[in-house]
């Protein structure tokens, strides 16, 4: 999996975006928000402290991280 893209203060350069949070959140501010960027990158962020920066992800690569959460891949090697 490649590396995220790039990072960018939430509150400044993607103020207007529109955060969602996942439906499984229990609202203790213990997950991730994601927003749509409209040159097709994904922005990513900490709901605890949304004032941090957030992780920008290509489509791509953030299909490839999604499957491999599903398929419980993360931390395997791929190469064995």
């Amino acid at each position: 999996m490649s590396a995220p893209l790039a990072n960018l203060p939430s509150s400044t350069l993607l103020h207007g975006a529109r955060w969602r949070r996942s439906s499984r959140s229990t609202g203790m501010n213990n997950c991730v928000e994601a927003a749509r960027l409209n040159d097709g990158l994904l922005a990513v962020r900490d709901s605890k402290n949304v004032t941090r920066p957030a992780l920008l992800f290509g489509s791509d690569t953030w299909t490839c991280f999604l499957s491999a959460v599903r398929d419980e891949a993360l931390g395997q090697d791929s190469r064995s």
